[in-house]
């Protein structure tokens, strides 16, 4: 073999090697997945709580034939409607939330209110970690 080729080879088998160790490295950056769920879990519960009371989605917009309308009336509560908008935008939020070590001496999923404030000596490692979450709910929502 040529040196020239060899060393293409190698180039390509080093890129390789890389690019699976990133995609090892991005799978496994959740260690706690069921925790990362808890977290996703608490923050569309504040958006449940949050929400402003609406109407019923009215889809009558047909008329029949003596006038009438004819069509559908949903209940907002249970419509596809207010999933779309409890989801838009979810895993936005979770870079909010950051892995901290808790007062019981396990690490958890705590939001960040002000990331400038924010004490760590980490400030780096705290926003990948909020990134990684929000990776993370966009996978599991993704399905």
């Amino acid at each position: 073999m040529e040196p020239r080729a060899a060393i293409h080879r190698s180039g390509a088998l080093l890129l390789l090697a890389a690019i699976l160790a990133a995609a090892v490295t991005s799978a496994s950056a959740i260690g706690d997945k069921c925790a990362a769920c808890k977290a996703v879990a608490a923050e569309l519960e504040i958006g449940i709580a949050s929400e402003k009371p609406r109407n019923h989605l009215d889809l009558r917009n047909r008329l029949n034939s003596k006038g009438q309308r004819e069509g559908k009336v949903i209940d907002y509560r249970v419509s596809e409607l207010r999933v779309v908008e409890l989801l838009d935008g979810l895993c936005d939020k979770m870079q909010d939330y950051t892995l901290k070590k808790l007062e019981s001496g396990e690490k958890g999923w705590v939001k960040v209110t002000d990331w400038n404030s924010f004490q760590t000596e980490k400030k780096a490692a705290a926003r990948a970690h909020s990134k990684n979450l929000s990776t993370f709910c966009g996978s599991s929502l993704s399905g």
